[in-house]
């Protein structure tokens, strides 16, 4: 899929609406300065060239805080991915940055754009339905370490939707719609009956934000 999938959100410096989180490092690779790479992109040859440059989500109290890092060189290895950063030389560096979420900006996204990619703020506000009932609207995307989570807000509070094509199988951002086909559980039953008798109106107000829009695991 793309590049949002993604925690208590970890702080991070600001980033604009355009930016799509890429990728994660795991662990050093070697004396050298490789880092194994999580990929939340399937095109792993557009984003991670010579010369691309990351912004980094790390904690505050973090050397990297702040700080972005350009790939040198990415090389696979048993057909795992270690990217080597002209910013991290030797594994002790390696060591120091490990775990940090790596995003691109929004010149670099265009340069190379994915289906089924959306930013944050495309998505927050828009509309959450399950077979046609309003659920309720997204509130807020939060990207985590395994996927990214749709925060929506219901009548009976909040919901924490997995961003994964299993659970969220379409996005309209024209309709302002995302459409989804939850577990059992994750959303507290609705009572289509008394949906249908408070009319259309009363339905679509709890799901209805002008701005359709973010991104995608």
């Amino acid at each position: 899929m793309a590049e949002a999938r993604e925690r208590p959100r970890a702080p991070r410096p600001a980033r604009g609406a355009g930016s799509l989180r890429v990728g994660r490092l795991t662990k050093p690779h070697g004396l050298k300065g490789g880092i194994k790479l999580e990929l939340f992109t399937d095109n792993p040859e557009l984003r991670f060239v010579p010369g691309a440059e990351f912004q980094l989500q790390v904690p505050e109290d973090s050397p990297w805080f702040g700080r972005t890092i350009t790939m040198r060189e990415l090389r696979w290895f048993n057909d795992a991915p270690v990217g080597f950063f002209a910013e991290v030389p030797d594994r002790t560096a390696a060591e120091s940055i490990v775990r940090a979420i790596l995003w691109i900006d929004e010149e670099a996204v265009a340069a190379g754009a994915e289906e089924n990619a959306w930013y944050d703020h495309q998505l927050v506000g828009m509309r959450v339905e399950r077979d046609g009932v309003v659920l309720g609207t997204v509130t807020e995307v939060q990207h985590m370490p395994a996927q990214d989570l749709l925060a929506v807000n219901t009548p009976g509070g909040t919901v924490l939707v997995p961003f994964v094509e299993a659970i969220v199988p379409s996005v309209d951002v024209e309709a302002g719609v995302v459409r989804v086909t939850p577990p059992a559980g994750l959303f507290e039953e609705i009572d289509v009956a008394e949906g249908e008798a408070g009319g259309p109106g009363e339905t679509g107000e709890s799901g209805s934000s002008g701005d359709a829009g973010g991104s995608r695991p």
